[in-house]
Order: C-alpha cells, then sequence, then structure tokens
C-alpha cells in the first residue's frame, strides 16, 4: 500500500511531512545575458544558452512554466528572443517580448528574460543568471543604494522602523 510519499515509507519527521505538502506558488526567476551586434542568429544562440542555464540551475520542468517575458536594450531588434524558447520545443508557455527602458549608460546589446513557474521553491532558493558582460548588472544585491525616507511614505517608513527594531 502506498503512503503520501508514494514511496511505501513513512516520513521520518515532520520536516519531511512538510516538504511534501510546501504549497505550490508561482515565482519569477531573472535571467541575462549579452550578444556583441543586433544579429538574429547571436541574439537566438544567447538567449538558449541563458534559457538553459536557467532552467538547470532551478531544476525547472517545462510544464511548470506560467509565462515567460523577453526584452532587450533598444539596440537590439533583429529578431524575437522568444523565437528561442520555440526553438527548444516550448510550445505551451505564454511569451512576451518587449524593450527595456533606454537608460543613459546602461549595459547595450543585452537581453533579459523573468520566467514565470510553479514551484514549490521559496524566492531564497531561486537562482538568478547572468551571463556574459550581464553579470555587472547584478555583481551584489546588496549594493544598492538604500531608499532615502522622502522616497517612500509615512507607514511604509514606520514598517522599517519596526523591522529594524524588532
Amino acid at each position: 500500500m502506498m503512503n503520501v510519499n508514494g514511496n511505501g515509507k513513512s516520513p521520518n519527521n515532520i520536516d519531511q511531512l512538510d516538504s511534501l505538502f510546501k504549497p505550490i506558488v508561482c515565482r519569477g526567476v531573472r535571467g541575462a545575458s549579452t550578444v556583441s551586434k543586433n544579429d538574429p542568429e547571436e541574439i537566438l544562440a544567447a538567449t538558449r544558452e541563458l534559457l538553459r542555464h536557467m532552467v538547470q540551475a532551478n531544476h525547472i520542468h517545462q510544464d511548470d512554466i506560467a509565462s515567460i517575458y523577453f526584452t532587450t536594450t533598444t539596440d537590439l531588434n533583429a529578431t524575437y528572443p522568444a523565437v528561442a524558447a520555440r526553438q527548444l520545443g516550448w510550445a505551451d508557455a505564454a511569451l512576451l517580448c518587449g524593450h527595456e527602458m533606454d537608460v543613459p549608460d546602461g549595459l547595450p546589446f543585452c537581453i533579459r528574460v523573468l520566467i514565470h513557474w510553479n514551484t514549490p521553491k521559496n524566492a531564497r532558493e531561486l537562482v538568478h543568471v547572468y551571463l556574459r558582460e550581464a553579470i555587472s548588472l547584478r555583481p551584489d544585491r546588496q549594493t544598492h543604494p538604500p531608499i532615502r525616507p522622502r522616497q517612500i511614505n509615512s507607514m511604509e517608513a514606520m514598517i522599517r522602523v519596526l523591522e529594524t527594531t524588532l
């Protein structure tokens, strides 16, 4: 007779039981890469490489993908990066392409990907993938400048104060 974990064995402890019943939620995992020029083949090859790395790093199953949002810097328009996902056989996921904001001194020739996927993993377990020159986009998540008090409303400021004191 099978039990809740399907292997005929009973879970040994509460942690094992908890892992069996972790809720499935939709999480977003990010990735980015760059190309050297606005060339369709280079864009598609870099996007396929990025998608493969993201899937391997996070153990993403194709059937669990809800949607994927692809963006490029405005200097890339030779092809839709979403075509790379279709080339990999991802026929059922909702795909959308767009351009990033044209920020002065932003990283040129950059492809970004946001995969929304259904997973029991928590946000800390996600592996965001940055390849080639895009490594410079997120060298360390702690280096972002803090929000100055005038940039947030009073309720948010109070919550931040309470979080740091509790």
